[in-house]
C-alpha cells in the first residue's frame, strides 16, 4: 500500500487481546481491531486499556488498523518540577 493511501485516526483502547492485538474505539463509536507497528514493538512501548492512540487504517479494510503512536497522558497531580537551576557549592 502506498504511503499516501492510509487514513490516520485517533482512538481509545477498549480491550487488550492476545498476540499484541487491541480492540480500539474511534470517536464516532466504531470499534476496530488493531495491532502494534514495528517501531512500537522495537522500542517496547507498552499500551494498556484506556490509552489514547493514533492509528493508520487502509481505505480498503475499515475493520483493521495499525497503532503508530501512543499519546502521552500526564501523571496524576501534573508534572513534577525539579528544583535546581541554582549554583552548587
Amino acid at each position: 500500500m502506498p504511503d499516501g493511501d492510509s487514513i490516520e485516526v485517533e482512538g481509545k483502547i477498549v480491550s487488550v487481546l492476545p498476540g499484541t492485538m487491541f480492540r480500539v474505539e474511534l470517536a464516532n463509536g466504531h470499534q476496530v481491531l488493531a495491532h502494534i507497528s514495528g517501531k512500537l514493538r522495537k522500542h517496547f512501548i507498552k499500551i494498556a486499556a484506556g490509552d489514547t492512540v493514533k492509528m493508520e487504517m487502509s481505505p480498503y479494510d475499515l475493520e483493521k488498523a495499525r497503532i503508530t503512536y501512543r499519546m502521552r497522558t500526564p501523571p496524576p497531580g501534573g508534572f513534577r518540577r525539579r528544583g535546581g537551576g541554582g549554583r552548587r557549592r
